[in-house]
């Protein structure tokens, strides 16, 4: 609470609760609002306006505003006067007055702080600066360089790009820390038009404290990466796909290290496989025939030269399947499941391939930025228009032609991981236009094991984020525990790259040393699909069972599996306020949209027909007490939309 012997205890008692409201929101604000009331309670004038309070530290106009607004509606409901808003005599008054009484500052003065000792500079790792000063390091028998050369050599030992900037909204890449270097007086610039760069000697005894650094980093963790030793000691060529960075786990590297940017615990995922192939386990009993089709590496038939490895960066469409999968019969108990004879891929006969969306881009004008970057990473990405998420990955056969044969179409199968990522401005329009919604339903719909979210940082004004600060936590806190998908935050969008390059070479690991059972496309449904993902799930927890990508496309095409109940409960969440929860309960009252408008029809159309209508939904519905329960104002809107009013 604020200090009731404050001069003016009403305004420091709101400001203190703005002030712990920042702080539990974690947001920038909070310096701010703990500037002005440290200013406010350690001022003695009393103040008739919050308009008068300007004249302290930390007061601008938005706070007064605020006050302002907030003793308006103060004085309205306990019936007293509102303050005039001062002139600007008053003003001159109040600052003359905290000038005599030495008031208006927002902190006790603190004792003279201990000189600190000037630290020798030494740029981040991977930064820009850290960048161009080791392309400069080794300039060439000119001894300089020009912009264009010195970017092509400084861009492998930078995680930044140094033409496209790292954020859309923003004009800053790496090329500005040359700026910085300037400054610090660590680079020549010589020449015109054509600046030419190279070293000064306090540049050179940087780069000489970068690479002790370095060396030092290395000899505490023991053997490090080759060709991270050959980058820090300026050594030798740069990797530009930088992939050691990212899949320190390759056969070519010396240390072995998991990946900060694994998005599950697959520990035990992969212990349970490992321990599958080791020792075989009795087989339960499912609906799937004892016989087996089996692909194996060691086919007549199976001829692959290296380049057949290469993912084909191509443009494609799914409209070819989306009546692939018929719609089917309703499956009313696991009895009513097909039984199959599962595809069975051999290890070495596919590789693990991300497939990313050709709407996935940085920015309007740059539309190749994420896919150039992750295959700087080493990974090249097959760029397709997904009908759901944003990246998902692929087993792709090496021979194609062999699904084609055996009951699935194509020469891909698609894996239990699924991305969609979000910026945080597109997670708040989202969020408004019902988009997010919907998204988590046709993700819920698609049977995928691991669904992740990417909510990438983004600068968005000020207002906007205080104002929909509540919507994106609740979203983010309802992704992780209502839908139970992993959420996964970013700075920057160079960042969520690096994210999907890791995952990427994780797949890799975890599915191309076991066998994919697939399942045939021909005993596949619309309705059967999830209740069989779902028994052989529970069946057989250590086996997955995946289907070709032609299948999944056509399965979570947008009015492929969209059955009644389905269009009934999206248009119920049209309907502001009115949940997925609380549309699933109406829809078990009232199975159809007709039964709805006949309940509405059968209230009547005169005045006390129309008030049932109005009470009808809230009144079906309470017995329901949690988050499910329709108040009556919802009910009143649903009336409104589907009644007779």
């Amino acid at each position: 609470m604020a200090d009731e012997n404050c001069a003016n205890s009403l305004l420091l008692g709101w400001v203190k609760e703005w002030w712990d409201t920042a702080r539990e929101r974690n947001t920038k604000g909070a310096p701010t609002y703990k500037k002005a009331y440290n200013s406010l309670k350690s001022c003695p004038l009393t103040f008739q306006h919050p308009s008068e309070l300007t004249v302290l530290k930390g007061f601008g106009d938005g706070i007064t505003s605020r006050l302002t607004d907030k003793l308006k509606q103060y004085c309205e409901e306990n019936g007293l006067p509102m303050p005039k808003h001062p002139k600007r005599k008053r003003t001159l008054e109040l600052e003359t007055a905290l000038a005599e009484a030495g008031a208006g500052q927002d902190e006790q003065p603190s004792p003279p702080k201990r000189a600190r000792k000037a630290r020798p500079y030494v740029p981040r790792l991977n930064s820009g600066a850290y960048a161009l000063l080791m392309a400069l390091s080794d300039p060439g028998p000119s001894g300089y360089m020009d912009k264009t050369a010195l970017i092509a050599k400084a861009q492998p030992y930078s995680e930044h790009s140094f033409t496209v900037p790292s954020m859309a909204n923003k004009s800053y890449t790496a090329w500005d820390s040359m700026k910085t270097l300037d400054d610090k007086e660590l680079v020549y610039i010589r020449g015109r038009p054509t600046k030419k760069y190279s070293l000064t000697d306090e540049g050179w005894e940087v780069v000489k404290r970068m690479k002790e650094a370095r060396n030092l980093v290395d000899g505490v963790g023991g053997s490090a990466i080759t060709s991270g030793n050959a980058i820090a000691s300026g050594s030798g060529t740069p990797n530009a796909n930088r992939s050691e960075n990212i899949n320190p786990n390759r056969p070519d590297s010396q240390v072995k290290r998991e990946s900060r940017y694994t998005p599950l615990d697959l520990k035990p995922f992969v212990s349970a496989t490992t321990s599958q192939e080791r020792s075989p386990q009795p087989k339960p009993r499912t609906a799937i025939s004892e016989s087996m089709v089996i692909l194996d590496s060691d086919d007549e038939d199976f001829k692959y030269d290296e380049e057949d490895r290469k993912p084909i960066i191509r443009e494609t469409t799914n409209h070819e399947y989306i009546d692939l999968v018929a719609d089917g019969d309703s499956v009313p108990d696991e009895s009513s499941l097909p039984h199959f004879v599962p595809i069975r891929l051999a290890p070495g006969s596919f590789t693990v391939e991300l497939v990313l969306d050709t709407r996935e881009v940085q920015a309007k004008n740059n539309r190749d930025h994420i896919q150039e970057e992750l295959s700087k990473l080493g990974v090249r990405p097959i760029m397709r228009s997904l009908e759901l998420g944003d990246v998902l990955w692929i087993a792709k056969c090496k021979q194609p032609g062999w699904l084609n044969r055996l009951g699935a179409e194509g020469d891909e199968v698609v894996l239990d991981y699924i991305v969609e990522r979000k910026r945080l401005d597109d997670l708040i329009g989202s969020i408004k236009d019902g988009r997010f919604r919907e998204q988590k339903y046709r993700l819920r719909r698609s049977g995928m094991k691991n669904v992740v979210y990417i909510i990438e940082n983004f600068n968005i004004d000020q207002d906007n984020r205080t104002k929909y600060q509540d919507a994106m936590d609740t979203a983010m806190a309802s992704i992780q525990v209502v839908n139970g998908y992993f959420l996964k935050k970013t700075d920057a969008i160079a960042e969520s790259i690096k994210y999907l390059a890791a995952v990427t070479y994780m797949l890799k690991q975890i599915y191309e040393s076991k066998p994919l059972f697939v399942i045939p496309t021909s005993v596949l449904t619309a309705k059967n699909y999830l209740p069989l993902v779902k028994h052989l799930r529970e069946k057989e927890p250590s086996k997955g069972y995946y289907i070709s990508y032609p299948a999944f496309a056509s399965l979570v095409s947008k009015s492929d599996m969209m059955t009644l109940r389905d269009v009934f409960l999206k248009m119920l969440m049209c309907i502001r306020r009115l949940s997925g929860e609380k549309a699933i309960e109406i829809q078990k009252v009232w199975k159809t949209p007709y039964q709805l408008v006949k309940a509405f029809e059968e209230c009547g159309t005169d005045e006390n027909g129309k008030k049932k209508q109005r009470a009808l939904v809230a009144s079906m519905l309470s017995r329901l007490v949690d988050r499910r329960s329709v108040d009556k104002g919802l009910s009143e809107k649903i009336a409104d939309i589907w009644g007779f009013l």
